[in-house]
Order: structure tokens, then C-alpha cells, then sequence
């Protein structure tokens, strides 16, 4: 059995590789997961500036959610 041996930097460029074929075939899957990683730093951002800050009222979380200013 023969061994192989590769460089650094030709294993850098096949993983390089490898991680954008990667990327092409599974684009919807990993444009949906950073998505939601995005969505989820917003909400823990949110969560952190609610503890700090005064509580809304009903009124003005449904004012929000309609798009009212």
C-alpha cells in the first residue's frame, strides 16, 4: 500500500474546496440556519435590554407589532 503525503496548504485549499461545494449544494439549508442563529442573537438582545428597561404596556407591544409608530 502506497501513502500520500500533502502540504499544508494543499490540504487548505481541499478543504477550502470541499466547504464550498458544501455551501453550493446546501445553500437553502445553511442560508435558513444563519437565519436563525441572526434571529436568535435579535431575541437574546432584546431579552437583555427588557431586564434593564422600564416594562411596556400592552398597548405599546401591539402598537409595534401593527407597525405603528
Amino acid at each position: 500500500m502506497s501513502h500520500t503525503s500533502i502540504s499544508d496548504e494543499q490540504s487548505k485549499e481541499l478543504l477550502k474546496e470541499a466547504i464550498f461545494e458544501a455551501l453550493q449544494e446546501r445553500e437553502e439549508w445553511f442560508s435558513d440556519l444563519f437565519a436563525e442563529v441572526i434571529e436568535d442573537f435579535a431575541l437574546v438582545k432584546a431579552i437583555r435590554e427588557g431586564e434593564v428597561g422600564e416594562p411596556a404596556t400592552k398597548e405599546e407591544v401591539f402598537a409595534i407589532l401593527q407597525g405603528e409608530p
